[in-house]
C-alpha cells in the first residue's frame, strides 16, 4: 500500500465484501500486500483491467481485484428523482434473452431436420451465456468481464469472478468437441496378438516341484 490523501478527503464509493480481498501494491500479483478487511469502506481512484486501485480512509492505497467491490449507493439526488445505479440489469437481461434465442431457433433447426450437426454447430460457435432466475433473484453472467452478477429485479452487484486480476483471458475453442464424436486416443506402439493353443494340445504348465525334491 502507498499513502495518499487524508480521512478529510475521504469519501468512499465502495465497500469490500463480506469475504475480505487480497491487495497488491501495483497491478501485479506477484506483489502482494495486506489484505482488505470484510466490509471496509474504499473509495475507488482507478481502473485497469480487472484491477482497481482503492483508497482507505487512513490514506493507505493498493490494488485489488475491482470487479468485486460492493457500490455504495449514491445520495438522492435534489428533486425527488430515484438516484442512478451504476449496474443496471437490463443490457444483461436482454443478452441473455438474445442468446438463449439465438440457441433456441438453431436447435429446432436441428431437430426438425432442417439443418445438420455441422450447421448447428457453426450456428452456436462462440456463443456464451448464463442465467439463473429464484423467484426475485437472478444470477447473470457477463462475458466482457469474466464475472457473474446478482441481482434484485432493481441493480446488479458482482457475485462471483472467473478468475483473479491480470490472468490471461482463456481462448474460447474455433471447433466445439461434439459429444457424439469423441477425439481418437494417442496412437501406441503396435503389440503381437497372443497366439492361441493348437487345437488338441493343451499348452505347456510349469508346475514348482516339491519341497525336497522327491516326487
Amino acid at each position: 500500500m502507498t499513502a495518499t490523501a487524508g480521512p478529510a478527503d475521504f469519501h468512499p464509493t465502495h465497500v469490500v465484501p463480506r469475504e475480505g480481498l487480497p491487495a497488491w501494491e501495483e497491478p501485479d500479483v506477484s506483489r502482494p500486500t495486506t489484505a482488505l478487511d470484510p466490509f471496509l469502506p474504499v473509495r475507488l481512484l482507478a481502473r485497469r483491467g480487472e484491477w482497481g486501485e482503492i483508497l482507505c480512509a487512513n490514506g493507505w492505497s493498493a490494488w485489488v481485484d475491482g470487479r468485486l467491490l460492493v457500490p455504495v449507493p449514491e445520495p438522492a439526488p435534489a428533486g425527488g428523482r430515484p438516484s442512478a445505479r451504476a449496474e443496471d440489469p437490463a443490457a444483461l437481461l436482454a443478452g441473455a434473452a438474445e442468446a438463449l434465442e439465438r440457441y433456441r431457433r438453431a436447435a429446432a433447426d436441428l431437430a426438425s431436420g432442417r439443418s445438420g450437426a455441422e450447421d448447428f454447430r457453426r450456428a452456436v460457435r462462440g456463443l456464451r451465456a448464463g442465467l439463473v432466475i429464484d423467484g426475485e433473484s437472478v444470477w447473470l453472467y457477463e462475458e466482457a468481464t469474466g464475472r457473474w452478477m446478482y441481482g434484485d429485479g432493481a441493480s446488479l452487484v458482482t457475485y462471483a469472478v472467473d478468475e483473479g486480476p491480470g490472468a490471461p483471458p482463456q481462448p474460447h475453442p474455433s471447433h466445439p468437441s461434439h459429444p457424439s464424436q469423441p477425439e481418437p486416443p494417442e496412437p501406441r506402439p503396435s503389440q503381437a496378438e497372443p497366439q492361441a493353443p493348437a487345437a488338441g494340445h493343451e499348452p505347456t504348465r510349469i508346475v514348482t516341484p516339491p519341497e525336497g525334491g522327491g516326487p
